[in-house]
């Protein structure tokens, strides 16, 4: 959950640190107060565009930073150590948003400065933000859609899992056919310099490392005679001259010849140092030994040299043409072969991809309807449930219907797919397109939901299908942003009683200028503004509940300073914490 957040130098405010529930918290205050900040704040947390004019005049810079608790799951954990950063000593994430005067904005995570597009990221897992900007993504058809597959659960997210592996498989094959068929020629082309490549190195069969080995043999080879020379030397030296010159003992007969003189000395102190020199002898045995075996196989091959630099010259064709070393050459004739697998254009290679694409296709239709049967009773359920919740909205006699439909693939579709009797558009979600739609009373007919709703209409609408997907919902803290406009009286009181509810399993946050929605809060958070010395600043303040009680008196038409506006305020209180209350053992009786 967000568990602060702290505002410096965003708008009218000019220092505040939000404590938020974790539960619901409301946060209210005048009209020009500030309040919208918070929602900006969160939006700035979430990635969202920074602008230069929401920094405080006077200020270098707007801050926003929040404490994150109980968040590090494996998905947000990934992010985290992707970015670099870590959480803080107590477990918790500091995340931190920072836009100057001029515009430019950085972002921070974990201690760590990171792109924005990780923030948003993170924001994607932890935070709904909803205010008015935001309900018009829900008249988006791929929101509606996704509202529906939520909604639905398992029961939509396995058929669309099959269904995308098979389209993937389906994709590749239809479009290796389609650039076999349109480059023929130019493949055909490819694929003979191919050919001529990989017979060019057939023929000559390099091995791999063969050029380093070629090279020291050469080496070798060409300088036989000062190697000859160098180790008859060397052997000389160790093992003494070949006709046992005795002026020539080598360093052998001299180790010998210091061995007996120490084995006979009367000192023990010499006579422990032999030893020492027969591991010295045995030692130069064993090089005595390899250089007498490196001279009987060294041999000066004037025939053989010239075989070797011929094996060398055709291996330097192979690398002046494909790669830089015999190892490269073979890279490449790897890739060359694959490369030729996808290149037969033969009537044959053609006929068994077209074969191959027809039975995918089979395939992904099945997974189609499949995928829309399960949408279609998954919309009934939603439209139900949506309905029902509107039903204690002031909406009565509204009523939602969920429309699944199939999209029909236009001409030239590339993701044209054959369904039954018809071609239908195989997108990434499958071939439907969802429309949620609202009927505003009993004899209106179906309209799209912006068509049919007001704007306060449009607010009730958003919180129903968000106390709908509650339970399946993945985000943890949601933001509602004036979710009451246009709404009063009974329908405010119902809001209030949903928006509880819906803290039962999230952590809700509401900027509301309604005291009935308030009333419900487990924290009421007020924007307060003042002025000193000609210059406006604002703040927040937590309330206790004898303020709480002052504050929805203002809320009621400015009725703080009457004993009707308080005992109205203390009504509206009890009422919501009786409502909490029974709420709560509902939910643990049904537990």
């Amino acid at each position: 959950m967000l568990a602060e957040m702290h505002i410096q130098g965003l708008g009218v405010i000019e220092d505040a640190l939000l404590e938020l529930h974790p539960g619901f918290t409301v946060v209210t205050g005048e009209t020009g107060a500030g309040k919208t900040m918070v929602v900006t704040g969160l939006h700035l947390l979430s990635g969202g565009r920074a602008e230069a004019s929401k920094v405080r005049n006077g200020s270098g810079r707007a801050v926003v930073e929040g404490r994150f608790e109980g968040v590090l799951a494996e998905h947000v954990a990934r992010i985290v150590t992707d970015a670099g950063g870590e959480p803080d000593e107590d477990g918790s994430l500091i995340t931190m948003r920072s836009v100057n005067a001029d515009g430019r904005s950085r972002a921070h995570l974990g201690g760590r400065s990171v792109p924005v597009s990780v923030l948003s990221d993170l924001a994607d897992r932890l935070l709904a933000v909803h205010g008015q900007n935001d309900q018009l993504r829900l008249l988006r058809p791929g929101e509606q859609r996704d509202v529906l597959d939520r909604s639905a659960g398992e029961a939509v997210t396995a058929p669309l899992a099959r269904y995308r592996e098979v389209r993937e498989q389906w994709q590749a094959i239809v479009t290796e056919l389609t650039e076999r068929q349109t480059r023929s020629r130019e493949l055909a082309q490819q694929a003979d310099l191919l050919r001529h490549g990989l017979g060019e190195i057939e023929a000559v069969d390099p091995q791999a490392g063969e050029d380093a080995e070629l090279a020291e043999q050469i080496k070798r080879l060409a300088a036989a005679d000062e190697l000859r020379a160098a180790a008859t030397a060397a052997h000389e030296a160790v093992s003494g001259a070949a006709d046992g010159d005795p002026d020539s003992p080598g360093a052998l007969g001299l180790v010998g010849e210091a061995r007996r003189r120490l084995a006979t000395a009367e000192d023990s102190a010499l006579r422990d140092l032999e030893p020492r020199l027969a591991e010295a002898a045995m030692l130069l045995t064993d090089v005595g030994a390899e250089l007498g075996g490196y001279l009987e196989g060294l041999e000066a091959d004037p025939e053989r040299l010239e075989q070797v630099l011929a094996r060398q010259a055709d291996l330097k064709k192979l690398t002046r043409k494909y790669a830089a070393d015999v190892d490269g050459v073979l890279a490449w004739a790897e890739d060359a072969r694959a490369r030729l697998s996808t290149m037969d254009t033969s009537e044959e290679a053609l006929a068994e991809l077209a074969a191959r694409r027809d039975e995918l296709a089979a395939q992904l239709a099945g997974h189609a309807q499949e995928l829309s049967k399960a949408r279609e009773v998954a919309a009934a359920e939603l439209a139900a449930a949506v309905t029902e919740e509107l039903s204690g909205l002031a909406m009565g006699q509204a009523q939602i219907d969920v429309t699944v439909r199939r999209r029909i693939a236009e001409a030239g579709d590339q993701q044209a797919l054959r369904v039954g009797d018809e071609l239908m558009h195989a997108g990434h979600s499958g071939i439907d397109e969802v429309e949620l739609l609202l009927k505003a009373h009993s004899g209106a007919p179906p309209l799209p939901v912006h068509k049919a709703a007001s704007g306060g209409e449009l607010s009730r609408v958003m919180l129903a299908i968000e106390v709908v997907l509650a339970g399946a919902d993945t985000v943890q803290t949601l933001v509602f942003d004036e979710v009451d406009a246009g709404v009063g009286g009974r329908a405010a009181i119902e809001i209030g009683r949903r928006l509880a509810r819906l803290a039962r399993s999230h952590q809700v946050l509401v900027v509301t200028h309604l005291p009935q929605v308030a009333a419900f809060a487990d924290r009421h958070l007020v924007v307060d503004k003042g002025t000193s010395e000609g210059v406006t600043r604002s703040g927040v303040k937590t309330l206790e509940q004898s303020e709480r009680v002052q504050e929805l008196a203002r809320m009621l038409a400015g009725m703080d300073g009457t004993e009707t506006g308080r005992a109205h305020a203390e009504e509206l209180l009890a009422v919501a914490e009786t409502d909490k209350a029974s709420g709560t053992r509902r939910k643990k009786r049904k537990n």
